[in-house]
């Protein structure tokens, strides 16, 4: 039976897997963490899934307990402006698309639509509620779709079976503060001392971390957690990591803290920007009293003095004094993110990039799966074997989603815009490009297994960054579009009710911070 967990590295990584352990297996597990208070964590302020939810859910936090501690806010979706082309923009929202006669509205937006209007604004809620600054939640903290609020117990990520309309903006390094009080006030022991030593048995498992001040710190499971440094996963194990720097450009990002002292004047936009740039693109994630913002880029086409000089100008003008933290990122996976008794969660796992806020989905996504996959003292390599295959579908999956990204942009004005046309296309998107100039995709034909992202996010991006099918489908020419029509109007007067009706993103979490 395996009775401790000995995690390496705290961060939001350690202290989401610690938490979450914790939830799950209670007093049952022996959990320590190990954390050197000399060795800085890279959140910068961090955007994620609507799906985040399962996780606090699981632990049971309600948004009203941690929200307000970690300076968070809403995230409706996210808006991506320049990626077409100067002075576009378009939104990736937390919305499903509606259907009627049994074809989604893009469908029939292709058909019927309202050409002056933009897709995401005639087949969604959610632009118009980003527009107006919208929160999804009344004063009396009711949500705007009431039938999906509530509790999810103790699910997770892939028993998703409504799209929740909305996720969240927090400061990282404040989450794993309150965290680290969430898991110690439950049982995790808590070690910050400096890691001088991994070492390993006979087997080549590893036996203990040797520390500087507490001594040997041994355990039957390993969690590394070490961030891009891989130090138990790739510097004690050896075990290989695999490059996506052949699919995606970027490998750099630079990122400011922007203070916000005049935000009931200014406002809080509830989603998360990303504004393409001459060498990559620029993220803006509006947090209570601050804004974090970055640049991610490719050092093949840009400096890290011109990156900063980039986003200085673009988020900071006339703020020289904030503190510049540069980046390099490290693109791509482990071949195995469990190898032997060790398991890599978080950035010592894999990272692509933050442009559709997949870094903390990682992480619960692995701790889930490591959750379901635990071992025993028999160490049964088909649940070693299984996990590692679901975090590689899972990263497959999102790296060809990304490459999309680049690949459907209608940017070609600069040589990194160029250059990202003809990068290397993963297994599978190729066809599936193919397929979208004809028709849209759908669940059959998008990345097939899971990895968070369903067939409204490829219809939205190809929409969005211009790659439309060549005509409409034409079966819609043999059906009424009164039921389309009458849909379109329905999600208008929704919209426009909402829009009336909801308070400001910063007037909600404004009473959230004002009740704490």
């Amino acid at each position: 039976m395996i009775k401790s967990v000995v995690i390496v590295g705290g961060g939001t990584a350690g202290w989401m897997s610690a938490s979450y352990l914790k939830a799950a297996f209670g007093d049952r597990l022996d959990v320590t963490l190990v954390e050197s208070d000399r060795v800085a964590t890279i959140g910068v302020g961090e955007a994620t899934f609507s799906t985040v939810r399962h996780f606090f859910d699981y632990l049971g936090l309600d948004e009203s307990e941690w929200l307000p501690e970690c300076s968070g806010s809403y995230k409706l979706g996210i808006r991506f402006e320049n990626w077409r082309e100067p002075g576009h923009h378009f939104y990736h929202p937390f919305e499903r698309l509606r259907t009627a006669d049994g074809f989604p509205l893009a469908d029939w937006w292709l058909r019927e639509g309202d050409r002056s209007e933009p897709f995401d604004r005639s087949c969604f809620i959610t632009p118009a509620l980003c527009e107006a600054e919208r929160s999804p939640r009344m004063l009396d903290g009711s949500l705007f779709a009431g039938d999906l609020d509530g509790s999810l117990g103790r699910s997770t990520l892939e028993e998703q079976r409504d799209q929740f309309p909305y996720a969240y903006h927090f400061d990282a390094a404040l989450l794993a503060k309150f965290l680290t009080k969430f898991g110690t006030d439950r049982g995790v022991r808590h070690v910050v001392d400096d890691v001088l030593d991994v070492a390993r048995d006979q087997r080549g498992w590893i036996s203990h971390v040797t520390t500087r001040e507490h001594g040997d710190l041994s355990g039957d499971l390993f969690i590394d957690c070490t961030g891009f440094r891989g130090l138990l996963i790739n510097q004690t194990l050896e075990e290989p990591f695999e490059s996506f720097e052949d699919v995606l450009p970027n490998n750099r990002a630079v990122a400011l803290r922007v203070p916000q002292p005049n935000q009931a004047e200014t406002g809080m936009r509830p989603y998360t920007t990303a504004t393409a740039m001459d060498a990559g693109w620029i993220w803006t994630i509006p947090l209570f009293g601050r804004i974090g913002t970055g640049y991610v880029y490719s050092d093949a086409h840009c400096t890290p003095e011109e990156a900063e000089r980039t986003l200085r100008a673009f988020a900071a003008p006339g703020q020289d004094d904030l503190e510049a933290n540069h980046i390099r990122m490290r693109i791509g996976r482990n071949r195995r993110s469990w190898v032997n008794n060790c398991v890599a969660i978080g950035l010592s796992s894999a990272f692509v990039e933050p442009l559709e806020s997949t870094g903390i989905f990682f992480i619960q996504h692995g701790i889930e799966q490591l959750v379901k996959n635990f071992p025993d003292a028999h160490w049964d390599q088909a649940l070693i074997d299984d996990y590692n295959n679901r975090v590689a579908n899972v990263l497959d999956g999102v790296k060809e989603f990304l490459a999309l990204h680049y690949r459907a942009a209608q940017r070609d004005d600069t040589p990194y815009w160029k250059e990202a046309k003809v990068r290397a296309l993963p297994d599978g998107l190729a066809e599936r490009l193919a397929l979208s100039s004809s028709h849209l995709l759908d669940e059959h034909t998008i990345y097939p297994a899971y990895h968070g992202f369903e067939q409204y996010s490829w219809i939205t991006m190809l929409l969005g960054l211009g790659h439309e099918p060549a005509r409409p489908r034409p079966a819609l020419a043999h059906i009424d579009p009164a039921g389309a029509r009458a849909e379109f109007a329905a999600l208008k007067a929704s919209t426009q009710r909402l829009v009336e009706n909801l308070p400001s993103c910063y007037e909600y979490v404004a009473s959230l911070n004002a009740r704490r």
